[in-house]
């Protein structure tokens, strides 16, 4: 049991020393808010361009698969039971109404 302990204790120190020894100290001389602004403000066209062309349509996608799947499920369901199950379909429906028109004004929530 004490030994255990010892080399608990000595590699806890070890990766102490390592994360010193590897560690540096940033002083920031100037205006870093004004850089970060100015670096978010070249990027934030550019990041808006690709969750526009690449993000949204793949989850749209992903989502309409997702409905037609379920929406067979429950009328597979609707044959064998007599009973449909609206619950399912109509969330994922739902969600994908609302990534469908995400783009037009997600922007303007986040201010971009």
């Amino acid at each position: 049991m004490k030994k255990k302990t010892v080399k608990i204790i000595f590699s806890a120190v070890l990766i102490i020393a390592v994360m010193s020894a590897m560690s540096l100290c940033a002083f920031a001389d100037g205006n870093v808010a004004g850089a970060i602004e100015g670096t978010w403000k070249t990027a934030s066209g550019q990041i808006k361009t690709v969750v526009n062309n690449v993000v949204f349509p793949i989850i749209d996608l992903i989502l309409a698969v997702f409905f037609f799947a379920k929406l067979g499920l429950a009328y597979f369901d609707y044959r064998r039971s007599g009973h449909f199950e609206w619950t399912a379909p109509a969330i994922l429906f739902a969600c994908l109404v609302f990534t469908l028109t995400a783009p037009t004004y997600v922007w303007t929530i986040i201010n971009v």
